[in-house]
């Protein structure tokens, strides 16, 4: 197994608070993108982001596949929890589009480690393997510059970028900056990215929270997730397209200081 190293940091918060780990959806940074809902979040938890290879100050290296992406994840939280005096300790999960992604795969390759999941704006699988394929070949010859003209439409709900216009200038300018060969071997990843059939395996509780507007992972796909896991619950934003901790912060804090505050459940490796 091919385990990236990964980096990110604090984004709001106390060490001595409970552990909320937050990712990040393909083409952003944790920072850019959870910084404004992890404001609000930071009285109650420890927010710590992660990123992917080729974005943020995380380095490229061997291609992966997401349950390596997670495995990558928990070796860098491990690295902060030990820190804390507990690299064992639970924590809770929030993650959006592959950020999601891998929180699902968190959920079944380490169910005694994640007490609570968000998962936004994400699926059990994202897309079709061959427009993955199609998108990395892309940006492997353009670069990510080549993606960033589409972007808003993509990621926000109408009108958005217009009210919040330097969040959203702010978001689009760090998917240009990516590096093309970490971007291109993240869309390789969800081209292989289906567990479809292994929902029933989550026990833990689960929030699904889909933007309403949102074309790439839209309800629906949440609605499935949500359906499928164990214990399962979906929340859908009105107004809010794919990235939506940017779009919608104090909706999307008031949903996981709610869900992520309750109880977890004990799991098999208990």
């Amino acid at each position: 197994m091919t385990v990236p190293a990964l980096t990110g940091g604090r984004l709001a918060g106390r060490p001595d608070q409970p552990l909320l780990v937050v990712g990040p959806s393909l083409g952003t940074t944790s920072r850019a993108l959870w910084s404004a809902a992890a404001g609000l979040l930071g009285d109650t938890f420890d927010v710590v982001g992660w990123d992917l290879p080729g974005h943020g100050g995380t380095p490229v290296q061997a291609p992966f596949t997401v349950g390596e992406l997670a495995a990558g994840v928990l070796a860098h939280v491990e690295r902060i929890a030990a820190a804390r005096g507990d690299a064992t300790a639970r924590f809770a999960y929030a993650g959006v589009s592959l950020g999601g992604a891998v929180g699902l795969r968190l959920l079944l390759d380490a169910p005694g480690r994640v007490g609570r999941a968000a998962l936004l704006c994400t699926g059990a699988t994202i897309g079709t393997p061959p427009a993955w394929r199609e998108r990395a070949a892309v940006v492997r010859a353009s670069g990510c510059a080549a993606l960033a003209g589409g972007a808003a439409e993509r990621w926000f709900a109408p009108g958005f970028a217009d009210r919040r216009p330097g969040v959203a200038a702010e978001l689009v300018r760090g998917l240009a900056d990516v590096d093309r060969e970490g971007y291109a071997q993240a869309c390789d990843a969800l081209a292989g990215f289906d567990v479809r059939d292994r929902l029933a395996g989550v026990a833990a509780p689960v929030l699904a929270i889909a933007g309403a507007r949102d074309a790439v992972t839209p309800p629906a796909s949440l609605k499935r997730l949500a359906a499928g896991v164990r214990d399962g619950r979906l929340a859908v934003l009105d107004g809010v397209a794919h990235l939506a901790p940017a779009e919608a912060p104090r909706r999307v804090a008031d949903l996981l200081l709610t869900h992520l505050s309750g109880p977890a459940v004990s799991s098999p490796a208990d």
